[in-house]
């Protein structure tokens, strides 16, 4: 999984936390629908009108980041679950449409 969020909820989270008495300790700027690599590369090609690239074997990734590769290879499934629960409301998260928007 790859994490990803819009700068526009970056802004809009910071700016509710400040405004949110019950904001307190860490939060998970991220989109709320976390996408795999592959989800990630076809959206981006979609609003690139490019094709996908093809994935990176993982024992490439492996020869040339060496440890760090498992940041690449592995990801992470990060949610807002915080966000959510305080009743944040994201502004773009749907990916698709928060690419077009960074894009334009």
């Amino acid at each position: 999984y790859v994490p990803w969020v819009h700068l526009d909820d970056v802004v809009g989270t910071i700016a509710f936390c400040l405004d949110t008495d019950a904001a307190r300790g860490p939060v998970n700027v991220t989109a709320p629908e976390p996408v795999t690599n592959r989800e990630l590369s076809k959206a981006l090609g979609r609003v690139l009108h490019r094709p996908a690239v093809a994935p990176v074997p993982g024992i490439a990734v492996r020869a040339l980041y060496g440890e760090m590769a498992s940041i690449v290879t592995t990801g992470q499934r990060v949610v807002p679950a915080r966000l959510l629960e305080l009743g944040y409301s994201f502004r773009r998260p749907d990916l698709e449409e928060a690419l077009r928007s960074a894009t334009s």
